[in-house]
């Protein structure tokens, strides 16, 4: 995974953010703070990985994404990326 920084952060930000075992508002938070910072270090596609499961956590991520001022859209992880456990996203240009 590449990484990325941008001034005022010291950790590098990757292509990448895990949100599997979280609930619904721990996982909202996370997304939205690393959509930001996604955003400022200048990534124009990430992949949010919510896991299968019953699927719950994977819709609140969806419905997030599809409201968030960043992302431009968002779609199904395909074959090789992820599948289900997967949404790809698109962020919008700066």
């Amino acid at each position: 995974m590449p990484e990325y920084r941008y001034r005022g952060r010291s950790a590098p930000i990757t292509d990448e953010i895990c949100l599997r075992h979280l609930t619904v508002d721990e996982a909202l938070l996370r997304l939205d703070r690393y959509l930001n910072d996604a955003f400022m270090a200048g990534l124009y596609q990430v992949r949010v990985v919510h896991g299968k499961g019953a699927g719950i956590l994977r819709q609140a991520v969806r419905e997030e994404l599809a409201k968030h001022p960043l992302v431009k859209s968002h779609r199904p992880g395909g074959y090789g990326e992820g599948g289900a456990g997967v949404t790809i996203v698109q962020l919008a240009e700066k």
